[in-house]
């Protein structure tokens, strides 16, 4: 089996990455970090217009046509950007909650007991549980209370009592699945990304008359972040290709653990400029930790693979 990108998922990954560049580069990303604004509603229509969310619709149905091995790589790429939103929960709704295909609706997630993103600005829910099903947001708005999160750009909601979705999907058994394996990809390229950004910076920055990436310590943590990244990669891109609940839960603890450690460690490169605000390093660790308990937690994905050994 060939696991090699096609031509036309290299341009697909090309173009996304030039799209996110163009319309949330950095200094765009700052400006919305400074002014504290959440999701923009106009670069949401923007990624609506360029088949992000219908990316895996029919065509019948007015989507792209394509599958999960795409949308992974399009995922990835948000993960380097920081875009914020629950771009995943809208893309996995595009066909059953009207507006989500065309960036018109904010569609969040619902995982009971856990805390909501972006709830304030979300049109609509995507309830987990035994068949998936969608529900109206504002109606759980009103129940909820907004809690302090980690992550500048992922506000979060806490819902204290249950809440009943509507008809569950077709095929929503496998939303938390497909969800899990989506955020897997993002944090494969924010792992990516830490890792570019430690190199860069290490080649750059000068000690006692060198760069300090000519120092073994340095040399070490960079050679262990590149492999924890490719490690993921692997995993990510074979479980893209199986849909395999077994193999999406190996994908998301390994890309987990790659976003956290190498945002950790491209700290340690930085030294003490990776802890200013000025630094995009923390941002990615903030966001790598929040991921870390979204849609499938390291506990949760530890007992799938055990599962499969019994």
């Amino acid at each position: 089996m060939d696991f090699q990108l096609s031509d036309d998922q290299r341009a697909l990954r090309a173009g996304v990455r030039e799209l996110l560049a163009g319309r949330f580069g950095r200094d765009r990303m700052r400006a919305a970090l400074d002014a504290g604004t959440g999701i923009d509603r106009a670069l949401w229509r923007e990624l609506g217009e360029a088949g992000f969310f219908a990316l895996r619709l029919p065509e019948a149905e007015g989507g792209v046509g394509l599958g999960l091995p795409e949308s992974v790589l399009l995922f990835e790429e948000v993960g380097r950007s920081l875009l914020p939103g629950p771009l995943i929960a809208t893309h996995l709704a595009a066909g059953p909650v009207k507006g989500a295909a065309q960036g018109e609706a904010v569609v969040a997630v619902l995982d009971p007991g856990q805390s909501v993103a972006h709830l304030g600005e979300a049109d609509a829910l995507l309830v987990l549980g035994p068949g998936g099903a969608p529900r109206d947001a504002a109606r759980v708005r009103d129940a909820a209370d907004p809690v302090r999160s980690i992550d500048p750009f992922t506000p979060l909601w806490r819902i204290a009592g249950p809440v009943e979705a509507d008809d569950p999907l077709p095929g929503g058994e496998r939303l938390r699945d497909e969800g899990a394996l989506l955020a897997a990809a993002e944090q494969l390229g924010s792992a990516a990304r830490t890792t570019e950004m430690a190199v860069q910076h290490a080649g750059t920055r000068e000690q006692f008359g060198s760069p300090i990436g000519s120092f073994q310590a340095v040399k070490h943590l960079c050679a262990g972040m590149l492999v924890r990244t490719e490690l993921a990669r692997c995993a990510v891109y074979a479980a893209a290709v199986t849909a395999d609940p077994v193999e999406i839960a190996g994908a998301k603890l390994l890309a987990d653990d790659a976003a956290v450690r190498n945002a950790r460690d491209s700290l340690q490169v930085h030294g003490g400029m990776g802890f200013t605000w000025e630094s995009d390093v923390h941002l990615h660790l903030k966001r790598a930790w929040l991921r870390s308990g979204q849609w499938l937690t390291a506990a949760a994905a530890e007992e799938v693979l055990a599962g499969d050994l019994c």
